[in-house]
């Protein structure tokens, strides 16, 4: 194999490593409604609470839903709550609910497949978190309908350790966003541009290998001897 035919297959490699990936991405994204339930009071929006080694999560974390839609938190592994930021319960020094939206606390819930459930009434986003794990970063995030509220203003508190919320923005047009949540940088995700940035090493590797090729004299027998990419 002679160095052009090396390089093409190396570039070859990595673009469809790259178009594979980006198919796969979309075709996952499409014509499928990512939330699990329907939002009724027998069949609600399912939102599972987990314990992973160090991480305390929601899953989804981010959820569109409408007026008059139920949720339901199911207990997946170790022990949870799900409670509104209201002043009322808990450890919540702000509120970032709805204006006369209900706030809600599930108490913790100790038993794996534990649930508890909720109707929300009031559009607007609601951001919500677990009693002992909030220091941790156990924060999510619902929008009813369309966005609005305190939520809307600023960040939301004690968002750190289990990953970032979604924007009303992004979890109105998702519909659901699972946990771990990547947000887009502007140039593209942040696994998108891992993957450019891996093509263009592989891409800068196969040219070096190539002229370390031309520079050991492996070639002076073929005419494809120039130095540099043509």
């Amino acid at each position: 194999m002679n160095r052009r035919e090396f390089l093409a297959g190396t570039a070859g490699t990595s673009a469809l490593a790259l178009t594979s990936t980006t198919a796969t991405a979309q075709e996952d994204g499409e014509g499928s409604d990512p939330r699990q339930g329907s939002g009724t009071e027998d069949d609600p929006y399912v939102v599972e609470m987990h314990t992973e080694s160090s991480e305390y999560y929601f899953d989804p974390v981010g959820l569109h839903i409408e007026p008059g839609d139920t949720v339901q938190w199911v207990n997946a592994s170790g022990d949870h709550s799900a409670t509104s930021y209201t002043t009322d319960n808990p450890s919540a020094s702000v509120r970032r609910i709805p204006e006369g939206a209900a706030s809600w606390n599930s108490g913790t819930l100790t038993e794996d497949g534990a649930t508890f459930t909720h109707t929300f009434e009031t559009a607007g986003t609601y951001d919500y978190y677990c009693v002992p794990h909030k220091t941790l970063g156990m924060v999510a995030r619902l929008v009813v309908g369309e966005p609005g509220g305190p939520a809307t203003e600023g960040s939301i508190p004690d968002s750190v350790g289990s990953g970032v919320v979604p924007d009303s923005e992004t979890i109105v047009e998702e519909q659901a966003l699972s946990y771990p949540f990547i947000p887009n940088t502007g140039s593209g995700s942040l696994p998108g541009l891992a993957i450019g940035a891996l093509t263009l090493f592989g891409l800068g590797n196969a040219y070096m290998l190539s002229e370390y090729d031309i520079l050991s004299g492996r070639y002076e027998n073929s005419d494809d001897t120039q130095t540099g990419l043509e």
